[in-house]
């Protein structure tokens, strides 16, 4: 029998969101990052306004998505081109052990930044 593993339930991050759609929006994903699990951490790409995940600092066409703006509510596929996403980007409460970042993000300063980051964009990490 084969054992298969289920990834990030869509809005399982999720504590608490604002009233009616105050707390979502929908944003175009950059194409080229395959498969995007609920819970990961985006930033706005300043060039042609598309997310990605928020790596730990400035990367080369990516400039401005090292601040992270939003977290992805659904999985959401970019493999075949730039792709309209539902994401959470502001008012809400989240969980902390539930985001996924990118692999810069990897170690205890570089995850309090991103949570800073969310923080100022009124997403409290939990």
């Amino acid at each position: 029998m084969e054992t298969k593993v289920q990834g990030a339930r869509n809005w399982a991050f999720l504590l608490s969101v604002a009233h009616g759609n105050l707390s979502t929006d929908t944003v175009t994903l950059a194409e080229g990052q395959d498969t995007l699990e609920a819970g990961t951490v985006l930033g706005k790409v300043t060039a042609n306004g598309e997310y990605v995940m928020s790596p730990a600092a400035e990367e080369a066409g990516k400039e401005g998505a090292e601040t992270a703006t939003a977290i992805l509510a659904v999985r959401t596929a970019t493999a075949s081109g730039p792709t309209d996403a539902l994401v959470v980007n502001g008012l809400a409460e989240v969980k902390s052990d539930l985001l996924i970042f990118d692999g810069s993000v990897d170690d205890a300063a570089k995850i309090s930044a991103k949570r800073e980051q969310l923080a100022a964009a009124f997403i409290k990490v939990r």
